[in-house]
């Protein structure tokens, strides 16, 4: 099976089975605690009493913003079959305004544990658990073998489309930093040269910043390259240190 099918298939195999109470903060930091169940690869030669494999971790998302499709292909902290999944969805996507925050997350996975069962009874269990903590940022996800980080790209994306949907959007509207093409999508309003004006305002603010000491200058140089906009923005750069 090629990559692009082996990303189809767990895509279209990967299913939800608890979603979080709550959605990704507009304003803040977000962490998400996540549990993947997958059947072991060896499932098939064996004949004794059934397993799944609980990977356990986090993902935490920090400062949300828009993404736009040049942006996404610098995701790190991924496989290279889910960083391609995430950028079959882009090339889908006229523009990934309508679905994507700023994509500064960090994953972890915490454990790895074999346990006694199928999928849908330890499934079960997990989801009594997070409901008697009252945890409303934990999720149970059914993977695919050793696909399940696609698994956990497909519930990053889709919980990142809940959130912006009924949560930022509207607020974004409002401020004319998305707007609706030709086809209905939402997309990133732009200014003449085709820069996002939602990086115009994020890069305003950190120039600002740096210039009042609340930011080192590797951090504004960071995200200017992430953006891809440092050439456009150098002679400002320097001029920061000129003036100090």
């Amino acid at each position: 099976m090629d990559m692009d099918k082996r990303i189809q298939y767990a895509f279209e195999h990967s299913k939800i089975l608890k979603w979080p109470k709550q959605l990704l903060s507009s304003f803040g930091s977000s962490e998400v605690h996540y549990h993947v169940l997958t059947e072991p690869v060896y499932r098939e030669f064996t004949k004794g009493e059934a397993e799944v494999v609980v990977r356990e971790g986090k993902v935490s998302w920090y400062r949300p913003q828009l993404l736009t499709p040049e942006y996404i292909l610098r995701i790190e902290g991924f496989s290279e079959e889910a960083k391609n999944a995430l950028l079959s969805i882009a090339g889908e996507m006229p523009d990934l305004a309508s679905i994507l925050y700023h994509f500064h997350f960090k994953r972890e996975v915490d454990s790895m544990n074999f346990v006694s069962g199928n999928i849908k009874t330890v499934a079960d269990k997990i989801s009594r658990e997070i409901d008697s903590k009252g945890d409303n940022l934990s999720t149970i996800i059914k993977g695919v073998g050793d696909l399940w980080d696609i698994s956990l790209s497909k519930f990053i994306l889709d919980m990142m489309t809940r959130s912006a949907r009924q949560s930022q959007f509207p607020e974004l509207r409002k401020r004319g930093l998305v707007t609706y093409n030709n086809m209905g999508y939402q997309v990133v309003s732009r200014d003449a040269r085709g820069i996002p004006l939602i990086a115009k305002r994020e890069i305003e603010t950190m120039f600002d910043m740096v210039k009042h000491g609340d930011m080192e200058p590797k951090d504004l140089k960071t995200e200017l390259d992430r953006w891809g906009l440092f050439e456009l923005y150098q002679d400002r750069f320097f001029e920061l240190f000129r003036r100090r």
